[in-house]
């Protein structure tokens, strides 16, 4: 065989194929999604809650309004009401002035303003949360050191201790609290666990998806179609359990997760598994195993819409959109909520069980109408001399 020919193969023609299509499919969808950070960051929502009925106060509020560079500032809030918000990741940050910051900085004492954000959420919100708050507090801190100077250091000829407590009063003439709500273990491999799992699990669902959906079709006339889709259910539901087994035992060992939330996480993992595989199977019941081309372009799609970088307030509309009908971001955010958060994962959960059974209904649509019957092959029936060695035997 020339090489000429060995080109023409089957599988050098699909190889060659494969290796474009999916170079392409990443960076056309990997790129265009990634320039939401920061080009959207102006997205997230943040609370202002001025309880100080001073002038310091509101001046503050005010300036903080009009520099900050986020769309969408909530200033009607009750701090009990935008603690709950930015709990449920509806606000990336909650600026809190108490009551007595105008009382407190006319009469000299230290000033304080509170900084809150919610570590179990989209890494980017976190990290770029802190940012934020570092440049408010330096502005701050400048601010009021220059005016307590101008204040009380008017005259000079002080006696030491008196201008040593003067100077001391200057240094700590405001404190900006930075306050973290849902603190996440220190590393990486922690703030991304969720998204690891949920990749792990999805990914292994969508080659048994290639695989148990060609031994569902290898199998036709040997069982009816239905006996043969409630057996790919089942053997998927098997491997479900066998993977989470395996992979909550690397995960558990490795990251800083308590051991309490174990049956959860593994609930949800199964969970997330007979999803992934029945989305994945969708287009492999209607292309064969040409139905891998859409799955790559579907699984790219989600490493983006998963909610685990980028949350769904920065996205573009296309990834927004894949967040809710596919079962990654679903997985990621319930699984923020189990290991790191304090509010219920339910609906979270609720939404992955129903993309999951949104496509297990699509595949049995499927099966229905485009995989007509066959006719079931009936057992061999024995010679006469079996049957009577049988009959003798019993």
């Amino acid at each position: 065989m020339k090489f000429k020919q060995f080109l023409k193969s089957k599988g050098a023609i699909a190889s060659i194929f494969m290796g474009i299509f999916y170079a392409v499919a990443m960076l056309g969808i990997f790129l265009p999604g990634y320039t939401a950070i920061p080009g959207n960051m102006d997205e997230l929502k943040i609370a202002i809650v001025n309880e100080d009925k001073g002038e310091s106060g509101n001046q503050i509020a005010g300036q903080l309004g009009e520099s900050l560079p986020f769309k969408t500032i909530e200033t009607d809030l009750t701090n009990k009401q935008a603690l709950k918000d930015l709990e449920h990741n509806e606000l990336a940050l909650v600026i809190h002035i108490p009551e007595n910051f105008s009382a407190d900085a006319q009469s000299g004492k230290g000033t304080n303003i509170d900084f809150t954000v919610n570590e179990a959420s989209s890494t980017m919100v976190s990290s770029s949360m802190s940012s934020v708050v570092t440049q408010i507090n330096n502005e701050l801190s400048a601010n009021f050191s220059q005016q307590t100077a101008q204040g009380i250091l008017m005259n000079f000829n002080l006696p030491k201790e008196q201008a040593a407590e003067m100077a001391e009063q200057i240094e700590n003439s405001y404190t900006g609290n930075y306050v973290i709500m849902n603190d996440v273990p220190t590393g990486m491999h922690n703030s991304m666990l969720p998204m690891f799992l949920t990749m792990a699990c999805y990914v292994g669902a969508m080659i048994a998806g290639m695989q148990l959906v060609g031994s569902f079709k290898a199998s036709r006339g040997k069982a009816s179609k239905t006996k043969l889709f409630f057996y790919v259910q089942l053997t998927a539901l098997i491997i479900a359990i066998l993977s989470t087994i395996a992979s909550l035992t690397v995960a558990f060992l490795i990251a800083d997760v308590d051991t309490s939330v174990l049956l959860p996480v593994a609930g949800q993992q199964i969970l997330l598994y007979m999803a992934a595989f029945n989305v994945c199977a969708i287009p492999i019941f209607i292309l064969g195993e040409g139905g891998m081309i859409l799955n790559i372009p579907i699984l790219l799609m989600q490493t983006l819409a998963n909610g685990a970088t980028i949350p769904r307030d920065m996205m573009y509309a296309p990834y927004e959109w894949f967040s809710y009908i596919t079962p990654m971001y679903h997985s990621v955010q319930s699984y923020l909520a189990i290991m790191f958060g304090s509010i219920s994962p339910a609906p979270y959960l609720w939404g992955l069980a129903a993309v999951g059974a949104g496509a297990m209904l699509i595949n049995i649509i499927i099966v229905w109408v485009f995989h007509k019957p066959l006719p079931v092959d009936a057992p061999a029936e024995q010679p006469a001399s079996l049957k009577k060695a049988d009959e003798v035997m019993a």
